[in-house]
């Protein structure tokens, strides 16, 4: 299967970009990342707390195969709908710490539109260690994910 999100991770940088063009229209790609029923459905996880403001926050969870709970959370910095939002994320119990990111959302026409992620880790050897996980590939099936709910008519 093709990899329609595309990954760049520059040699020496503690960055990637993450582009993705999804066939949603622009409204729909950014209720993805706004409602928490639908955030729980594309990332297979349990929305315990999220606050779509400047100075908001998130709580996530979720269970692995052999039953460990395990936690996600931000801050949110910057929140404007249909537009961006900008906010960190830390895996609990994980060594690599926050990552900051920057998203933000295109209209391309009325029936596509374009998610540009700007991630920034610690160091590039964080960076590194990230990307030695499943992390491309997780990614690209959490946003084949995303269109598939949204475009069978799963929007609440």
């Amino acid at each position: 299967m093709e990899r329609k999100t595309q990954v760049h991770a520059e040699d020496g940088k503690q960055e990637l970009i993450i582009t993705r063009e999804f066939d949603l229209p622009l409204e729909l790609l950014f209720k993805a990342y706004e409602e928490a029923e639908i955030v729980e459905q594309w990332m297979g996880t349990k929305v315990l707390k999220l606050e779509n403001k400047k100075h908001g926050s998130y709580l996530f969870e979720t269970t692995d195969p052999m039953g460990n709970k395990h936690g996600f959370n931000g801050v949110i910095h910057d929140f404007i709908p249909g537009v961006k939002i900008t906010r960190t994320f830390e895996m609990e119990n994980a060594s690599f710490g926050p990552q900051m990111e920057f998203l933000e959302f295109e209209k391309l026409t009325d029936a596509k539109s374009k998610l540009t992620m700007h991630v920034v880790y610690r160091s590039n050897e964080i960076r590194d260690q990230i990307l030695k996980l499943p992390f491309v590939q997780g990614i690209n099936m959490a946003h084949n994910r995303i269109e598939e709910l949204l475009k069978n008519g799963i929007t609440h």
